[in-house]
């Protein structure tokens, strides 16, 4: 038992040595941008004290000395005594590498690493001469202040001016607005709300109670008011703010609140005092307040209590570390229950009881929420992803003498966990591409008019059920004439005039396809674009290049958010049931035998004035029976193309789970 404690813990020790030195490479790669950033020498710095404490406690010695010399350095950059350079942030990512690779041994001693940790601390002396190997550990082990964000709760009162529709003002975009800043509770007060018969649509009589717990500053939350501000009534009081307030129970008083807000007085207040009753009640009951009134205070004494509740727990414990095999586990057991459910309601359906088939919608509900919930679970940002690539682009660049700037947009768009780890390969080879092909050389940029650095930009959006990965360039971009020459001597067209441009790009995926003048130990072999298509193509997703000539380069990979579950459009064939994903669905339109018939033959369909060709899914399966007098097409779109499936009808929605045979 206590070997497998052992096991665990050291388990835990390198999963979050890993994730310290992911963040360590990140802060690094920043600071080199911005030399004198000092929250990214704080960041550095307290992922190597991290590191250097839980080497020290799990018995990696080792670990544990050799980054406490690195922690020497960067405390003399914290102080100001050294200025970050080139060096100092080459030799620091080595170590970082060493680090890793004594964190993969079994006790974190091998000698091989510990000469390659001496060396690179000779290298690190020869830079800074009487600092590494010459501090006192006494002088690095003091704690490391960490600025966080501190959530705060306001109350906003807001009652807009009665003429305020006729300047064109929505008060509701103000409300959305604020709840986008945080979570954000909003009671709307209609005690001037007049009767319908004398209401008019030009006026607002409403006026609202806005609870706001955020990160953000108090400017942020009024500026939301910026343009309504001499039009409306507003006030923004701080009414619970972490480690302000938590000893003050004084605050979350429901007479004490009422009092605060300005409802109620003290005197009222003492006269009710001490009753039997509620005091909320007591105080409608002698028309003091309102009962919007004690509704609004009653909520936020609530959210108040809430708040403080959630920080007497331990922060650390709001985050459990879970191996992925117990998550993929989950994941089948979740797909397992889907079916079963399916199941369920075709059986209610059949046997027509209204009690099973209301028995049946509530499984459903409660089979739909556990699989949004057990995905959000495998649901991780891909800023992790995108933040590895920054040390390749960075390394490439130095060895093949490019000056690269690597941007990103989207890190946090989310991505199945097993998406994400097969996405990494295609994106590597991607990036060595647009650095090896794409990007000229600073001289070769000046000639051309461009700056010497070259851009690269990473970004990630989500589009409805998928999420978009584009990697673009200002290089050179692809010459369309060698492509078209390429193509014809490899018999891949016999007509170079009759590929368009997007069907041209798209045989750059063809194996053994390259242009290239000549082979680097990068690339130019022609053998990693079509591995990059079969990538995405076992990931359900697809790949797209446009290029300008001169220009430069951009590719969008297209992927769906999880590989496991989707929503599907259900439609019946000849009595079999067969699903089409709904994330390429169109729409459905129905065709008349008639119709049909009159086209002599041929499969198309007039959609609004397009014809739209399809396919007769019966014919195409070889199945028996005549056509139906009316069948639906289902009309779908890949890659900008339109195609319809003749079915005999479609039966809805359906949730369907994807599973290798």
């Amino acid at each position: 038992m206590i070997d497998d404690i052992q096991k665990a813990l050291m388990a835990t020790f390198q999963a979050e040595t890993r994730e310290l030195l992911q963040e360590l490479e990140a802060a690094l790669l920043e600071l080199e941008s911005v030399p004198g950033d000092k929250e990214l020498v704080d960041r550095v710095f307290r992922a190597l004290h991290t590191i250097k404490g839980n080497g020290s406690m799990f018995g990696y010695d080792s670990i544990s000395r050799f980054t406490h010399d690195l922690e020497n350095v960067y405390d003399l950059v914290r102080k100001g005594s050294l200025e970050i350079n080139k060096e100092l942030i080459d030799l620091t990512l080595s170590a970082g590498d060493i680090i890793g690779e004594m964190v993969a041994k079994e006790e974190g001693e091998d000698e091989a690493l510990l000469q390659s940790a001496n060396k690179l601390l000779k290298a690190f002396n020869k830079l800074f001469p009487d600092i590494v190997s010459a501090g006192d550990a006494s002088d690095t082990a003091e704690s490391v202040q960490v600025i966080e964000e501190k959530r705060v709760t306001f109350r906003i009162r807001f009652k807009p001016d009665p003429e305020i529709f006729l300047s064109g003002t929505n008060p509701l975009a103000l409300l959305r607005e604020l709840e986008r800043l945080g979570q954000a509770t909003v009671i709307p007060n209609l005690k001037e709300t007049p009767p319908l018969s004398k209401l008019s649509p030009e006026k607002s009589y409403l006026s609202w109670d806005i609870i706001l717990t955020t990160k953000e500053p108090r400017e942020v939350v009024e500026d939301v008011f910026i343009f309504v501000q001499d039009r409306c009534e507003l006030s923004i009081e701080t009414i619970d703010e972490e480690g302000s307030f938590d000893d003050d129970d004084s605050h979350i008083r429901l007479g004490d609140i009422l009092i605060e807000r300005g409802d109620l007085s003290r005197e009222d207040l003492d006269s009710v005092l001490g009753k039997k009753i509620p005091l909320g009640e007591e105080l409608v009951a002698r028309n003091l307040v309102d009962d919007e009134v004690i509704e609004a205070a009653l909520l936020e004494q609530q959210v108040i209590k809430e708040a403080r509740s959630r920080r007497m727990e331990d922060e650390a414990a709001s985050s459990v570390r879970v191996a992925s095999d117990k998550l993929d586990s989950l994941i089948d057991l979740v797909g397992e229950l889907v079916t079963v459910q399916a199941r369920l309601t075709r059986s209610a359906e059949r046997i027509d009881d209204s009690e099973l088939t209301f028995i049946s919608e509530r499984v459903d509900l409660l089979v739909s929420e556990l699989r949004d919930n057990a995905f959000s679970v495998r649901m991780i940002p891909i800023g992790t992803t995108f933040s590895s690539l920054k040390r390749t682009v960075r390394d490439l660049a130095s060895e093949m003498g490019r000056e690269v700037e690597l941007s990103t947009d989207g890190a946090e768009t989310e991505l199945d966990k097993t998406v994400i780890e097969k996405l990494r390969d295609p994106l590597v080879h991607l990036i060595r591409n647009s650095l090896d092909h794409g990007l000229e050389t600073p001289e070769e940029r000046e000639k051309v008019g461009k700056p010497r650095t070259g851009q690269i930009k990473l970004s990630a959006s989500q589009a409805g059920a998928d999420v978009l990965i584009q990697i673009s360039d200002d290089g050179r971009g692809m010459n369309e004439t060698a492509i078209r020459k390429k193509a014809v001597a490899m018999g891949l067209v016999t007509d170079e005039s009759a590929v368009t441009r997007k069907e041209l790009f798209s045989l750059i995926f063809e194996p053994a396809f390259s242009t290239a003048e000549k082979v680097t130990s990068v690339s130019g072999r022609g053998v990693g674009m079509d591995v990059v298509k079969r990538s995405v193509d076992a990931l359900r997703g697809s790949i797209e290049i446009d290029s300008r000539d001169g220009k430069g380069t951009e590719i969008t990979i297209r992927l769906p958010l999880t590989l496991a579950i989707i929503e599907g459009l259900q439609v019946d064939i000849a009595g079999e049931k067969y699903i089409v994903p709904l994330s390429m669905v169109e729409e459905c339109v129905e065709l008349k035998r008639e119709e049909k018939e009159a086209v002599k033959g041929r499969r198309l369909a007039d959609v609004r004035g397009d014809l739209v060709p399809y396919i007769n899914m019966r014919e195409w399966f070889s199945m028996k029976g005549s056509d139906r007098e009316i069948e639906q097409i289902v009309i779908t779109k890949k890659d900008d193309q339109k195609i319809g499936f003749l079915v005999d009808y479609v039966v809805g929605e359906h949730q369907t789970v994807i599973k290798s045979l």
